[in-house]
């Protein structure tokens, strides 16, 4: 059973003069408790914003947009435009590659609403947590710099799928009309929040489930691996792996991965960072394991819509080593497409009480990440395979093969095979077997200029650059008087 959370639900609506709020309190004793409470309330914001608790509350209800389904939907819609996956059904024009079809533009339109309502609720806690009347500066920076840190989560996503977008902030979140700003703009906001936030969120967390600073380093590591500074990716990484906080959780078998790893009944574990964390609770669990299973596998006890698959016979599975023990968890599984298809069996919750009720996690940011990172930057700032890059890439590797993560083992890579780019080359290979189905794999293809050959040598189907990024939402083009349809919308669109 996991330990207590409690849950907030705060939406802003605007009223001449005033921004009221709904607030929604979810109070959960536990995995397997019934909500005990759930009391709707419009409240004035000069009027909220107070105590210690009330900001708490509303920082928490930063993350409710990003919860339930939205953003497993955006992992799974990510992962069925990588090289190594398909989509099935109405998810199958993401893997096609010839443009959205109804049901995916209404998708990525749904996600943009959540990341920017999740934003909004972030904007409400910087502008107004500051004027508390009773909740010391402690409190204030703590849930600030929460704050900060999710809204630059939130707006990574945003530019990297679809660029420039509008920048909503504290100073502006009364403004309807916002012009499109540059990925330059996003990401300078996005890197001054994760600095504040590093600043001032704890070295520890203060509940299961909340960010540290160490957290903020991570996330700053991967925007500047994103934006090409690889001495800053590589140092940010290198504070978090020299803290000595996080270990890789040691496994011998698919077993150890589906309970050790990403089990329904953990806690937390020694390598997570920042996870989504989810308990049994109806409308609360993690919609992976209904989007990514079979009901033959028996995974999870309410069925699956088996959205996102691979094939036995391409290039990606048949070219990873059978003794690697995540590829034992992309299993065989004939979903009505034959034999040689493959299912994840990563996530597993025979216990989940509804269709959005498994226990497990959604490991956003964990060690592996951290180390794979540092890996990648240490080589491209230096344009050198160091011991350290390698003894970084190598923790992963050995852990996939059942092997101590820290000890050398006979599975290790050696600096002296490796040129700097066929190493930078291989932790990219790395972070597709170890970030399977986690919504990494087609960013690191973009990241990396590599969208248009790899998709063209595994599916031969050339990708247009209109497919590089998703349609601003109709909606939005509507309702923002200050963007044109016809020269904001991003292109092909």
């Amino acid at each position: 059973m996991k330990t207590s959370k409690t849950y907030s639900r705060l939406l802003s609506i605007s009223y001449p003069g005033k921004i009221l709020l709904c607030l929604t309190l979810l109070a959960l004793l536990g995995a397997c408790e019934d909500v005990l409470e759930e009391n709707p309330k419009f409240i004035v914001v000069e009027n909220f914003f107070n105590t210690a608790e009330e900001v708490e509350a509303a920082v928490n209800a930063v993350y409710i947009p990003l919860r339930g389904t939205n953003y497993t939907v955006y992992e799974t819609t990510l992962e069925c435009q990588a090289d190594y996956a398909y989509g099935r059904g109405s998810w199958t024009p993401l893997h096609e590659h010839k443009g959205l079809n109804d049901a995916n533009i209404n998708r990525v339109a749904g996600l943009w609403n959540a990341f920017y309502l999740s934003i909004r609720n972030a904007n409400l806690v910087i502008a107004n947590a500051p004027n508390g009347t009773s909740i010391s500066q402690a409190d204030i920076d703590k849930n600030v710099g929460e704050a900060k840190f999710l809204r630059a989560f939130n707006y990574f996503q945003l530019v990297r799928n679809w660029a420039g977008v509008p920048l909503r902030t504290e100073a502006n979140m009364t403004q309807n009309d916002l012009r499109k700003s540059t990925p330059e703009e996003v990401y300078a906001l996005i890197v001054a929040d994760l600095q504040e936030a590093e600043q001032k969120l704890p070295d520890q967390a203060t509940k299961v489930g909340k960010p540290t600073k160490w957290a903020a380093k991570t996330l700053l590591a991967d925007v500047y691996l994103t934006l090409g500074k690889y001495a800053e990716a590589r140092d940010k990484a290198d504070d978090v792996i020299k803290s000595n906080k996080f270990s890789l959780v040691p496994v011998q078998s698919v077993s150890d991965f589906q309970t050790k790893v990403f089990g329904p009944e953990l806690v937390s574990t020694s390598e997570e960072i920042f996870y989504l964390k989810y308990t049994r609770q109806i409308n609360q669990g993690n919609y992976m394991l209904w989007i990514t299973n079979h009901p033959s596998t028996k995974l999870f006890n309410f069925g699956g819509a088996y959205v996102v698959y691979g094939f036995t016979t391409e290039s990606f599975y048949k070219g990873w080593d059978s003794d690697d023990i995540r590829k034992k968890m992309w299993e065989p599984v004939n979903i009505g497409l034959g034999a040689n298809t493959l299912i994840s069996s990563k996530f597993a919750d025979a216990n989940a009480i509804s269709q959005q009720g498994a226990g497990n996690d959604d490991p956003v940011y964990g060690l592996n990440d951290v180390l794979l990172i540092y890996a990648e930057a240490a080589a491209r700032a230096g344009n050198s395979v160091t011991p350290e890059a390698m003894e970084a890439l190598n923790r992963v590797h050995r852990r996939a093969y059942g092997k101590a993560p820290a000890a050398p083992s006979t599975v290790d890579f050696k600096v002296a095979d490796f040129t700097p780019a066929t190493f930078i080359d291989r932790v990219i290979q790395e972070r597709a077997y170890e970030f399977l189905y986690l919504g990494k794999r087609w960013l690191d293809l973009k990241r990396i200029g590599k969208v248009k050959e790899t998709i063209k040598a595994v599916k031969g189907i050339d990708v247009a650059d209109k497919h590089l990024l998703w349609p601003i939402p109709v909606s939005e083009l509507n309702f923002n008087e200050a963007l044109d349809p016809a020269t904001d919308q991003n292109p092909g669109y």
